[in-house]
């Protein structure tokens, strides 16, 4: 596969979750879950349905059932070995929490650690400096920070932004355009000035389910404001997923994107994450 892969882009997937499933008894849920999801999404399917859609790299993202307990995402970086690398999740506003960061990295290929706020009861402190200290942790380490949010919560991480200049900053599922008013995701088209913002291509909405919009407008403006080289792609593996379906997730986002050079779409596809997370 290695000689396979040097002689063409590779294809990434920076956006998925796995779940050891509610019967596992080596990796219970935290206590503090906000959901609970009962069917395994294991590793060992995810990299089935990598090898059958021809996808070479993945980025596992640590999903909130486990909170800041990342033994499961130890566990599935383990069985990936050199083909998979992780976001993990810390919490500024809990003592101890961000404490951890430096032993995980140490320990596992952690390349981003994520933020939520989308939420009124689950929001990071802004303004505070428990949340600066999180930003500079990471930056310390050489992570990026990965932000899920709501638009109308993006005005709070504008500072962090432009004060770490030269970190990383990746905004999840297109920053959720259709979840606020086109005012509020209008803040973060303009991050597209800042250099070191990266859009993601995942979480694509259908124009059959509610607000029932059409995303590509939305899609098409993003790339062109933040330029192809700062787009990467996230999205089709689940605990019902299939190599086919897989496939085809990949195939649905590069529709959106039919437009540009057939350079730029494999560099959304796979090789800015390539770059951007260190896959060889």
């Amino acid at each position: 596969m290695a000689n396979e892969i040097n002689k063409r882009v590779p294809r990434v997937d920076t956006h998925l979750h796995c779940f050891a499933g509610a019967n596992d008894p080596r990796f219970r849920y935290h206590d503090r879950a906000p959901y609970r999801p009962d069917t395994p999404a294991t590793p060992q399917h995810l990299m089935e349905c990598m090898d059958g859609a021809g996808v070479d790299f993945a980025v596992v993202v640590h999903p909130e059932p486990y909170q800041d307990d990342h033994r499961y995402l130890e566990h599935c970086l383990e069985v990936g070995g050199t083909r998979l690398k992780g976001t993990c999740l810390f919490f500024s506003d809990r003592p101890g929490s961000v404490a951890k960061l430096p032993d995980l990295v140490k320990r596992a290929p952690i390349v981003a650690t994520r933020v939520h706020a989308y939420a009124p009861d689950r929001l990071p402190p802004f303004g505070k400096s428990e949340l600066r200290d999180l930003w500079k942790t990471a930056s310390d380490l050489g992570l990026a920070i990965q932000l899920h949010f709501e638009p109308r919560y993006a005005r709070g991480f504008e500072p962090l932004i432009k004060e770490f200049s030269q970190t990383r900053v990746v905004i999840d599922h297109l920053g959720r355009p259709f979840q606020g008013v086109p005012e509020e995701h209008e803040v973060i088209v303009r991050w597209s000035r800042f250099h070191n913002t990266v859009i993601k291509l995942s979480s694509i909405p259908l124009q059959t389910k509610y607000p029932h919009r059409d995303i590509a407008p939305v899609i098409k403006r993003l790339v062109s404001e933040f330029g192809a080289e700062r787009v990467i792609y996230g999205g089709g593996f689940s605990a019902d997923a299939t190599p086919e379906s897989y496939r085809a997730a990949f195939d649905r986002a590069e529709s959106f994107i039919a437009h540009l050079p057939e350079t730029d779409r494999m560099a959304i596809l796979g090789g800015n994450a390539a770059k951007l997370f260190g896959f060889e």
